[in-house]
């Protein structure tokens, strides 16, 4: 059993910040990568940032820029600073993770998401 939760949305003005953290937690063999998605209303979930196992990082060109995404040092935990941000990044944000577990490989898991409005 893997849980990804994560923290650190809310409302903020455009051109302020955010960070947002992810944990994940259970019986991990190993996180190949780690990213955010996110999703507003009406809208597919759209691909914002990822970070592999080796310290890739790729982001989306709508972020490019004013994101950052990290990993700690510990490894089961992510980060997602926002810059700079705009009404257009108002969604919910979801943590994604490939994880091996003790009895599966390479799966996609999901959190809960949390929210970030962005006001105009």
């Amino acid at each position: 059993q893997v849980q990804l939760v994560e923290s650190g949305g809310g409302l903020v003005q455009t051109g302020g910040s955010l960070g947002l953290s992810c944990a994940a937690s259970g019986s991990i063999l190993a996180i190949f990568a780690m990213g955010w998605f996110r999703q507003a209303p009406g809208k597919q979930r759209e691909f914002v940032a990822h970070i592999t196992s080796d310290g890739t990082t790729n982001y989306a060109d709508s972020v490019k820029g004013r994101f950052t995404i990290s990993r700690g040092n510990a490894k089961n935990m992510m980060y997602l600073q926002m810059n700079s941000l705009k009404p257009e990044d108002t969604a919910v944000y979801y943590c994604n993770a490939v994880i091996a577990t003790t009895r599966r490989e390479n799966i996609n898991y999901w959190g809960q998401g949390t929210q970030v409005t962005v006001s105009s």
